[in-house]
């Protein structure tokens, strides 16, 4: 009777304890979704600013940045874009121009380390609709902060809304 007693105390004190590491868990991946969310959101601000060195404070400098896109026959293939080009593009746009990358939703897969992004968006140039697509974004966290380290887009001009 002792160790049946003990037996059964035992399994739920090992339940209690596993569900109180979940909630843990819970609560940690929601804070990790947060910060990452806040990173691809600073991200934008500079992007939508021209502010290159509030993007480079989001980035790793190995980011890997690939487009998904057309070619002139039609066939979809992947672009490779520096992270030099992309922050040039940024820095040198024209005055006159206004970008606006609206992102629709945040899909955030995340733990203590790594994470994983998906953001649908659409994209004006001057208030006037341009494309829209899906970013899908891979980060790292180093200890202090969530850093981009890969961004993949699609871009398309029909089948948006």
């Amino acid at each position: 009777m002792y160790k049946s007693l003990t037996s059964v105390l035992l399994f739920f004190a090992f339940i209690s304890n596993g569900h109180a590491q979940k909630d843990v868990s819970k609560n940690d991946n929601t804070r990790y979704q947060k910060e990452v969310k806040a990173t691809i959101l600073e991200f934008f601000e500079g992007f939508h600013s021209g502010d290159t060195a509030k993007m480079k404070k989001t980035i790793d400098p190995n980011i890997a940045i690939q487009t998904i896109a057309k070619n002139k026959e039609g066939e979809l293939k992947t672009v490779k874009v520096a992270v030099e080009k992309l922050l040039s593009a940024i820095q040198n746009r024209p005055a006159d121009q206004k970008w606006d990358e609206r992102l629709l939703l945040f899909k955030i897969d995340a733990d203590a380390n790594i994470a994983n992004a998906w953001t649908p968006y659409e994209f004006y140039l001057n208030d006037s609709f341009s494309h829209c697509g899906v970013n899908v974004f891979q980060l790292f966290n180093d200890g202090k902060s969530w850093k981009i380290i890969a961004l993949a887009d699609t871009r398309k001009k029909e089948g948006c809304k």
